[in-house]
């Protein structure tokens, strides 16, 4: 059951009526909306159903076709999005996930998302995010070309540096966003660097925003815990994935002084009590984009657990940066009852509403995604700046800045919590303050 005050209630079963069956969409939208019922008590002049209603619906979503053909001659069909949920701070910015369980729920979802984690970053950018139902697992390079043309091709006309400007997701990494950068420009005829971001150093990449999700996850809980007078050092952490953000979240943890026992995919998870070899885990999925398992193979020390809980490993500090729940009340108590007190969200809305709840109630430190993995969207925001002014910054000027804009999103939700009656409770900092920071910019610009 939802914790809404009864004055939004009436919004919660708009959302609900109008999109049916998009599961994970309610889930984002109750969460907010349980949030505000404190905003609205404190300042009623927030409650403003118009307004909040129009922030629960997108300002556009485009949903096409993508034809290609596979290494065989044979055509094959998939589903493309984009979702531009709101641009009252900037023009829509998120990334694309290519993963076989896209839907228009799972867009809106993360798209709805999107708004307050870059409203958080204090950038001037909008919220939106897109994808496709594509796998381009087992796919050649040439096919995953191919895709991405036929992709660009529909998506282009929607897109530009003032307008929407993706990045990468699940599944969309440095080789997908050449590809999709490349038939941009193509059917453009312009050299636009600032349509995409995450793109590769050579033609207007940041430094640094290959590892900035990761990193910036690791600042943040990294702060969380000095709340409490200690940091990463000598911590035990567990960290779920194999992907970008689990890799530089473990490359930063390491740096700080934890050690990194567990990472996984969705085969199963290895355990490594000596620590994570990060050599060999970039080795395995970066390079030869192999199963986990392989890890456990070749580093004897280590074994792997198929099909498992990744959470049923004892850690001081837990970081999911897989996926959209993965982390299940069950799992949430298996990691309460073997000591943890951080956790720190990598991925987009991995703990169910159950988990957050009893990490919530046990005074568990959490990070939520919108605050905790805001490291992603703020780097590519600084990427837009810099391609703007034709600049390309150190990777130390540029881990600078992400360093100091994820304290400020910590300190910054922190002190919306203490301001609103819950100390320490970063949900509700990061909902609120990202609501109202939206909702100003929306007055403003009145009823559009």
């Amino acid at each position: 059951m939802s914790n809404i005050d009864e004055k939004l209630q009436p919004i919660l079963d708009q959302v609900l009526r109008r999109n049916a069956g998009e599961a994970e969409f309610h889930q984002a939208v109750t969460e907010v909306l349980e949030s505000l019922g404190r905003v609205v008590a404190k300042h009623p002049n927030y409650l403003d159903r118009a307004l909040i209603e129009r922030i629960c619906e997108p300002e556009r979503q485009v949903i096409f076709r993508v034809p290609w053909i596979d290494d065989r001659g044979e055509v094959r069909m998939n589903r493309g999005f984009r979702v531009q949920f709101n641009s009252a701070l900037g023009p829509y910015k998120g990334g694309l996930r290519f993963h076989p369980s896209v839907n228009i729920g799972i867009i809106k979802f993360l798209g709805f998302e999107q708004i307050f984690k870059n409203a958080l970053t204090g950038l001037p950018i909008g919220g939106g995010k897109g994808g496709s139902d594509f796998d381009p697992k087992g796919c050649s390079d040439n096919e995953v070309m191919r895709f991405c043309q036929s992709y660009m091709t529909e998506l282009y006309r929607h897109l530009g540096e003032y307008t929407d400007v993706p990045a990468g997701d699940i599944g969309v990494g440095g080789r997908e966003i050449g590809y999709l950068f490349g038939q941009y420009k193509r059917l453009t005829n312009r050299y636009e660097a600032g349509v995409l971001t995450g793109k590769g150093l050579v033609y207007g990449g940041s430094r640094a925003r290959t590892e900035a999700t990761g990193y910036g996850a690791t600042y943040f809980v990294q702060r969380m815990l000095e709340t409490r007078g200690n940091g990463f050092e000598g911590r035990r952490v567990v960290v779920s994935g194999s992907g970008n953000v689990a890799i530089y979240t473990i490359e930063k943890v390491q740096e700080l002084g934890g050690k990194v026992v567990a990472c996984s995919d969705s085969s199963g998870y290895i355990v490594d009590e000596e620590g994570i070899d990060l050599d060999l885990v970039k080795e395995i999925k970066e390079l030869g984009r192999e199963r986990i398992s392989k890890y456990a193979a070749r580093q004897s020390r280590a074994h792997f657990v198929e099909k498992g809980s990744i959470w049923d490993v004892p850690c001081d500090v837990a970081m999911p940066s897989a996926t959209q729940n993965e982390l299940t009340g069950r799992d949430a108590r298996a990691l309460i009852a073997n000591g943890v007190i951080a956790v720190g969200e990598g991925a987009n809305m991995p703990s169910t509403p159950e988990a957050v709840r009893l990490f919530r109630e046990a005074g568990v430190l959490f990070g939520p995604g919108k605050a905790a993995n805001a490291g992603g969207v703020a780097t590519s925001a600084l990427e837009m700046q810099q391609n703007a002014s034709r600049d390309s910054w150190t990777f130390e000027q540029t881990e600078r800045r992400l360093a100091d804009i994820m304290h400020g999103i910590h300190d910054t939700c922190a002190a919306t919590a203490e301001e609103y009656g819950s100390p320490g409770d970063y949900c509700l900092g990061a909902n609120v303050t990202g609501f109202v920071r939206v909702a100003e910019a929306m007055r403003a610009l009145g009823v559009i």
